[in-house]
C-alpha cells in the first residue's frame, strides 16, 4: 500500500513537471527516473515532451514533418524556441534553422521520435502535412496506380491464362474451377474503384478508409441493380447527353452508370473528399471529431459523386462516341488514326466505355463494326515496346515488371504495361500510341471489320474473320498489327535509354585486409569531405562519419549486399544495413524532403534484400537543381561506434560501385 501511494506521488510530480512549460528538464534525468521504475512511458516520450516544450509548446507549432534524420518544425514564432536547451538535451544531435524551418536533428530513429512528438503534443495529421507541393497530373496518376501494379500483373496473367484454356477447350466457362479462377483474375479490375479509393486517398492525404468506402459505394450491388428496372424518365432526349433516370436523391434525378472497373469517377471523388475532410476537421468539435469527420465527408461526397462526377464522366464518353462517328464519316483513314492512336488514352481515363453501345449497335444492325477494327494493334504495340525495353534496360526491377506486363499483354490485359511501365516512362507510351494510330488507319482503309465480340490480345483475330468466307478483313488486321509491332520495337530500341546508366558499372573486385569492410560508391560524381557539406548536422559528423558525393547522374545504387532498413516515403533518403553490420545513410541532396517526393522514384521497399549495384532510388537531377536545391549527397556510416576507424578509398571523380570507403 505504501508503495502504491509512493508511485502515485512520484507520478503526480512528474506529470506536473511535464506540464510546466517554464521548467527545463534534462532528458538524461528523465531516463534515470524511468529506469528506477518511477515513470512508465514509451521509449521516446520523455524526449518528445522536452522537444515540444522547448519549441514553444504545441501552440507554437504551425506544422511538423520529418525526413530521414530530423524533425522539421515550422514555428509561428522561432524566438519562443529554447535552442540552447535543445542542443544540450541527450538524444538531440543538433539544431539547424534553414528555409523557414526549425530542424531538430535526431538521427535515423527520427520516425519513432516523430510519432512520440505527435502523440504527446496531441498533434494530428493535418498539422504535420506540407500541403503546398505542386505535382503534375502524371505524377498524381503514377502515385495512385503504381501501388496496384504488381496485383494488376498477377490478375492479368490469370485472366490471360483463362482465355487460353477456354480457347483450347481445357476449361469450360460453366465449371466451378473456371468461376473461381476468373474471380481471382477479375477481382482487381471489377473492384478497381475500391483499390483506387485507397491509393488515391493516400495520394491526396485523406483517410484511406474513407477512400475505400467511396469505392464500395460506387459499385454497391443495390445501386447497380437500380439500372435493371424501368427508367423514371429520360433527360436531354435526342442529344449526345441523353440519359435515363432510374432513381432520385432528394428529388434530384440521378444519372446512374455501372462504375465497376472505372478510374476517373473514384479519383475525382476522393480528391473532392480530401477537401471536404479537411474542412470537416476544422469545424468538428474534438469530442465528436472521430465520427463526425467521416460522416460529413461521406454524406457530402457520395451524393455529389452520383449527381455530378459520375454523370460528367459518362457525358465525356458520349461526346467521345459522337466525335468518333463524325470523324469516320469525314475520313476513314483519319478515323483509324484517331481511334487507334488514342485508344490507350481512352482506356486510361475510362471513357472508352462510351463506344461499346455503338459497337454493339453496329454488330446488330450492320453485322460488323468499324470502331474496334481500328483498335486492332493497341495491345500489340505495347507488347513490342515492352520487348524492346526488356532487351535494352539494365534495371532488374524494370525488366521484371516488363516481363510480367508483356505476358498479360499477350492476352489483351494492358493495364500492367500502361500503368507500370510505358506511361511512367512517357516516350514508350507515346511510341505505342503513334504506331497504334498508323495501324488503325491501315486496317480501316484496308477494309478490316470487327464481326463479333470475342477474345483480346492474340485471340482478337478471331473477331476479324468474315462469316462470308472473305479473307481481306483478317489479312489486313494481321498486316496492320505486324507492321505496327515492328515499327514500335525499332523505334523503342532507338529512342529508349535507362534514365541513368549506373547499373552498367561493373562490380570491382576488391582485396581487403582481414577484418576490413569495403563500401563502394552509391553514385557517380565528385567525392568531397563531409566538412564541405552546407549542412551543419552532416558537416560536423554529428550523424556519422563518411563522405559526400556531388552526383552527376540521377541514380543511387546499393553500396554493398544487405538490407534496406528504411527508405523514406519521399524517396530522398535511404538507410541500409550490410551483411557484416555496417549501417549507412544515403541522403540525396540537402533539404530535399521539402520536394515531398517530387522528382524521386523509389525502387526498393523497407526490409528488402539488395545486392551491390542494385538501383535504389532514381531522381531527376536537373529538375532538383532547377528547383533551387543543393544536390550534394552525404554518404555516412551511422554506427561508427561499432568499428575502429574509417578511411577514404576514393577522392575526386568516382563512378558508382567503385571503392569509396574502407571500414576497420
Amino acid at each position: 500500500m505504501v508503495g502504491f501511494f509512493w508511485t502515485l506521488k512520484i507520478g503526480k510530480k512528474h506529470a506536473n513537471l511535464w506540464n510546466d512549460e517554464k521548467t527545463d528538464i534534462k532528458y538524461n534525468e528523465f531516463i534515470k527516473k524511468r529506469k528506477r521504475g518511477f515513470i512508465m512511458a514509451n521509449k521516446y516520450d520523455g524526449l518528445a515532451r522536452i522537444i515540444v516544450q522547448n519549441v514553444g509548446g504545441k501552440g507554437n507549432i504551425k506544422s511538423l514533418t520529418h525526413c530521414f534524420t530530423r524533425l522539421r518544425f515550422v514555428l509561428k514564432d522561432e524566438s519562443k524556441a529554447n535552442e540552447e536547451m535543445l542542443k544540450k538535451t541527450d538524444g538531440i544531435v543538433n539544431i539547424v534553422k534553414s528555409g523557414g524551418q526549425f530542424q531538430v536533428v535526431i538521427g535515423t530513429h527520427v520516425p519513432d521520435v516523430y510519432e512520440a512528438v505527435m502523440d504527446v503534443a496531441h498533434l494530428n495529421a493535418q498539422v504535420s502535412g506540407d500541403g503546398d507541393q505542386k505535382t503534375s497530373i502524371l505524377d498524381v496518376f503514377s502515385g495512385i496506380f503504381l501501388p496496384a501494379i504488381s496485383l494488376l500483373c498477377a490478375c492479368g496473367i490469370v485472366k490471360g491464362l483463362l482465355v487460353l484454356f477456354t480457347t483450347l477447350g481445357v476449361l469450360s466457362t460453366d465449371s466451378g474451377t473456371y468461376q473461381i479462377l476468373y474471380a481471382i483474375g477479375d477481382c482487381i479490375f471489377y473492384f478497381f474503384p475500391v483499390i483506387l479509393g485507397y491509393t488515391a486517398a493516400k495520394k491526396f492525404k485523406c483517410s484511406e478508409i474513407t477512400g475505400i468506402a467511396l469505392g464500395t459505394i460506387l459499385i454497391y450491388p443495390n445501386i447497380i441493380s437500380l439500372m435493371s428496372g424501368e427508367a423514371i424518365t429520360t433527360i436531354l432526349p435526342g442529344t449526345i447527353f441523353e440519359s435515363a433516370v432510374y432513381t432520385k436523391f432528394l428529388g434530384i434525378p440521378v444519372l446512374l452508370s455501372n462504375y465497376s472497373s472505372t478510374v476517373i469517377p473514384i479519383i475525382l471523388s476522393v480528391w473532392f473528399a480530401s477537401k471536404v475532410e479537411k474542412f470537416a476537421k476544422k469545424i468538428s468539435p474534438a469530442v465528436v471529431k472521430s465520427f463526425l469527420v467521416p460522416l460529413l465527408t461521406l454524406i457530402i461526397t457520395a451524393p455529389l459523386t452520383f449527381l455530378v462526377i459520375g454523370p460528367l464522366a459518362t457525358w465525356i464518353s458520349n461526346i467521345l462516341a459522337w466525335l468518333t462517328n463524325a470523324i469516320f464519316n469525314i475520313s476513314p483513314a483519319l478515323f483509324g488514326l484517331f481511334i487507334g492512336g488514342f485508344w490507350q488514352v481512352f482506356v486510361i481515363f475510362g471513357v472508352h466505355n462510351g463506344l461499346f453501345p455503338i459497337v454493339l449497335n453496329n454488330l446488330a444492325t450492320l453485322g460488323y463494326d468499324y470502331i474496334f477494327a481500328a483498335t486492332c494493334a493497341g495491345c500489340f504495340t505495347q507488347i513490342a515496346v515492352l520487348a524492346a525495353i526488356i532487351m535494352k534496360t539494365k534495371d532488374k526491377n524494370l525488366r521484371t515488371t516488363s516481363i510480367s506486363a508483356l505476358f498479360s499483354g499477350i492476352f489483351g490485359i494492358t493495364e500492367p504495361a500502361i500503368y507500370g511501365v510505358t506511361l511512367p516512362l512517357k516516350k514508350p507510351f507515346i511510341i505505342s500510341c503513334i504506331m497504334s494510330g498508323i495501324a488503325g488507319a491501315v486496317a480501316v482503309v484496308g477494309g478490316t471489320r470487327y464481326f463479333n465480340m470475342g477474345g483480346q490480345g492474340i485471340f482478337c483475330f478471331t473477331c476479324y474473320i468474315d462469316p462470308s468466307g472473305k479473307s481481306a478483313s483478317l489479312v489486313w488486321s494481321i498486316i496492320a498489327v505486324v507492321g505496327a509491332m515492328i515499327l514500335s520495337f525499332v523505334a523503342t530500341m532507338l529512342v529508349y535509354k535507362d534514365k541513368k546508366d549506373d547499373s552498367e558499372a561493373k562490380k570491382i573486385e576488391v582485396k581487403a585486409a582481414e577484418g576490413e569492410k569495403i563500401v563502394t560508391s552509391p553514385a557517380t560524381g565528385k567525392v568531397i569531405p563531409l566538412s564541405e557539406v552546407k549542412d551543419e548536422a552532416f558537416a560536423s559528423e554529428a550523424l556519422g562519419k563518411g563522405v559526400a558525393i556531388v552526383p552527376e547522374e540521377g541514380c543511387v545504387v546499393a553500396p554493398f549486399d544487405g538490407t534496406v532498413s528504411m527508405v523514406f516515403d519521399t524517396g530522398h533518403a535511404v538507410g541500409l544495413t550490410s551483411e557484416d553490420g555496417v549501417e549507412m545513410l544515403i541522403h540525396i541532396g540537402l533539404d530535399t524532403v521539402k520536394l515531398n517526393g517530387k522528382y524521386f522514384e523509389k525502387l526498393v521497399t523497407n526490409n528488402e534484400k539488395v545486392t551491390a549495384g542494385q538501383p535504389l532510388i532514381r531522381f531527376d537531377l536537373a529538375a532538383i537543381k532547377e528547383a533551387g536545391y543543393d544536390v550534394t549527397t552525404p554518404v555516412i556510416v551511422t554506427n561508427m561506434d561499432a568499428f575502429k576507424d574509417m578511411r577514404k578509398a576514393a577522392e575526386g571523380a568516382v563512378k558508382a560501385q567503385e571503392n569509396l570507403l574502407v571500414i576497420e
